[in-house]
């Protein structure tokens, strides 16, 4: 039964990949599975639920790759560019995870992500995060009049930022995001009179 569940799987990452979410069907998933059409909907109640499970696990493995390769005890300014860089390269590089700049397919991924609760599924990055913070807080490194959590959110909106590089100018997008996530960190990093 499992076995059929992992064909699927595969078989929907390998076409998402090479086809896109669009351009893929699920009967060109079932045929390169060797099942039935009817044997689909057993594990997966449309094509949008199976693209979001492997875009969950794609987004889930670049973020511990990430964390895993980032120099926690470096500067929290160079901590939060090597991150935002290593996740723009990692989304860009990834066929799956590119979708969630495409415009047609963006809207649908959102929603699916969030009823999917796909933010619970990247829960260890913001828990240990949090903890760096945390950490950098006791250390005078970031203020500490700001909460941890609101910390995480607007490292969170500079991340998102990425899904309006277009509005923003793709010529200056990565300027943009650059001088964006300096600007805001040398602002955590002020701590003078503000504990």
């Amino acid at each position: 039964m499992n076995d059929k569940k992992a064909d699927i799987l595969k078989c929907g990452r390998e076409l998402f990949s090479t086809k896109g979410f669009k351009d893929t069907n699920i009967a060109e998933i079932t045929k390169m599975a060797g099942i039935a059409t009817g044997t689909f909907y057993n594990y997966y109640p449309s094509k949008d639920k199976l693209f979001m499970e492997i875009y969950l696990e794609e987004n889930v493995k670049l973020k511990k790759e990430i964390m895993e390769s980032v120099h926690l005890e470096d500067s929290p300014l160079n901590v939060m560019k090597e991150i935002m860089f290593l996740n723009l390269q990692g989304m860009a590089s990834n066929p799956i995870l590119k979708e969630w700049y495409n415009r047609d397919v963006f809207t649908r991924i959102e929603q699916s992500f969030r009823e999917e609760k796909g933010l619970e599924s990247v829960d260890f990055l913001y828990d240990s995060f949090v903890e760096i913070v945390k950490k950098w807080q006791r250390e005078g490194k970031v203020r500490n009049d700001i909460e941890a959590e609101m910390i995480m959110a607007i490292f969170s909106s500079l991340v998102t930022i990425e899904t309006h590089k277009e509005e923003i100018g793709i010529k200056y997008f990565p300027q943009v995001l650059e001088y964006l996530a300096e600007f805001t960190m040398k602002g955590l990093m002020d701590c003078s009179d503000k504990e």
